[in-house]
């Protein structure tokens, strides 16, 4: 198994389709798109997950090139430095670290090579799981915000973790990146899987 954090691609549709299948919710974490075919999945690959730009990035969390998830920094704010970080995997890679090593990576490269100084991130507060990537990954748990979400008639509570970059990095190997992806917005992060800092 190989690792790995790089752009999406159109060729990637079919897995985003396998992925959306396999978990329908995951529809929730790409802004509720109804992704019935892999047409509807290379559209949204085209217009969301592989434009990049000075608001946001979305990588894909391959496994033998193979994309089983997504991690995105949205919502750069570069006059405070902050921006907003989402995670998702496939339901089968899922409680293997991926998702940790992938949001360790890209902390790095928002942190150490982009500058920011705060990440964000939310989970609803009935997904523990996500809980555990955010905490592993060195993402300190802030509050619980009420009622922040709705997903058809049903509300959810959202607890918001930050990671800044005066906190200590966690003992977690990041994912590597493969170089170049990150849309000329800055270094890759750690491209050759080194650890930095």
């Amino acid at each position: 198994m190989t690792p790995l954090l790089r752009a999406w691609r159109p060729t990637d549709a079919s897995a985003l389709h396998d992925a959306v299948a396999a978990d329908p919710s995951l529809s929730r974490q790409l802004g509720g798109a109804e992704l019935p075919d892999v047409a509807d999945c290379a559209d949204l690959i085209a217009t969301r997950l592989a434009a990049t730009g000075p608001g946001g990035h979305h990588l894909a969390v391959t496994v033998d090139d193979v994309a089983v998830g997504d991690i995105g920094l949205s919502a750069l704010d570069r006059v405070h430095d902050t921006a907003w970080v989402s995670y998702w995997l496939a339901p089968e890679h899922r409680g293997r670290g991926l998702a940790t090593r992938a949001l360790e990576a890209v902390a790095r490269w928002a942190l150490d090579d982009l500058g920011l100084f705060r990440l964000e991130l939310g989970h609803r507060t009935n997904n523990p799981a996500s809980c555990r990537v955010a905490t592993r990954a060195g993402f300190v748990a802030e509050g619980v915000e009420r009622a922040k979400l709705r997903y058809g008639s049903e509300r959810f509570d959202v607890e918001t973790h930050a990671r800044l970059a005066t906190d200590p990095r966690p003992e977690v190997e990041p994912l590597p990146l493969r170089p170049g992806v990150a849309g000329g917005a800055g270094r890759p992060p750690h491209g050759d899987g080194a650890p930095g800092r």
